[in-house]
């Protein structure tokens, strides 16, 4: 093999795909919607077969990567005046969750689970779903979350018992506290943060594991359950329990104020 041919190819295929790349510009590169990732793979796996075949004519890869960038350019300009293409192209967001209810059909279209929602939730810095007015899932497949304004939670916490408290040390037993000073923890230090919220029903089906794991039994879920007017498991979507031992419970049957 020739070496030095190889290594000449290399670098001048490396300033072809980081001129293109540059040339795609900002929007591409941070965005990265499908058809940008199509044209992203593509210039790799040119760039990839030119470099290996020696016996290739440099202009034979870099021509086609040319191409691409015009057409990336060429789709990007026209769609600045055309909301139909970029419709076409990228698609539209999808609304996962609006004034705080999930919306399971979106969810289930998107094949979007519930394990894929809390984790993006943490990555926005988000503990409880109670907080959250709209989840939207965007065309890059990042999750835009907009939390509710400080009145919301503020009359949540006054007319939904945010300031009760579960007590998590007894079996079978809820108390309701009420003080000044912001209540601690009351998830057992055994439990990883970063999997807060932590679920207790998901798709309708009791996580028994995470109950154990607090100490709770399905006869205390039930009755947390029918306190907040849900009377059975499956009509509980998701079920989950923060720091501070507030649920947030998103069922067919709305909880009861």
């Amino acid at each position: 093999m020739d070496f030095w041919g190889l290594l000449v190819r290399t670098v001048i295929i490396y300033f072809v795909v980081f001129l293109i790349m540059r040339f795609m510009g900002k929007r591409e590169i941070g965005k990265l919607s499908v058809f940008d990732l199509v044209i992203s793979v593509m210039i790799a796996e040119i760039a990839v077969i030119v470099i290996e075949d020696i016996g290739r004519p440099l202009w034979e890869g870099v021509m086609p990567m040319v191409v691409l960038l015009l057409i990336q350019v060429g789709m990007a300009l026209i769609g600045l005046k055309s909301r139909k293409l970029r419709l076409l192209f990228d698609g539209e967001p999808s609304i996962l969750m609006a004034k705080g209810k999930l919306n399971r059909d979106v969810m289930r279209k998107q094949r979007y689970n519930l394990d894929d929602l809390m984790q993006q939730l943490r990555e926005n810095g988000v503990s409880r779903l109670a907080d959250v007015e709209f989840a939207i899932l965007e065309t890059t497949g990042k999750l835009s979350v907009i939390p509710k304004s400080p009145s919301e939670v503020k009359n949540e916490s006054d007319d939904e018992a945010a300031s009760r408290k579960f007590d998590l040390g007894s079996i079978g037993n809820m108390t309701e506290t009420k003080s000044d000073t912001p209540p601690k923890s009351v998830i057992p230090s055994k439990f990883r943060f970063e999997i807060l919220p932590i679920p207790l029903i998901m798709d309708g089906k009791v996580q028994d594991s995470n109950l154990e794991k607090l100490d709770k039994t399905r006869f205390w879920l039930k009755n947390v359950l029918q306190e907040q007017g849900v009377h059975d498991f499956k009509d509980v979507f998701l079920c989950t329990i923060d720091h501070k031992g507030k649920l947030f419970i998103d069922s067919e049957r709305k909880p009861r104020p």
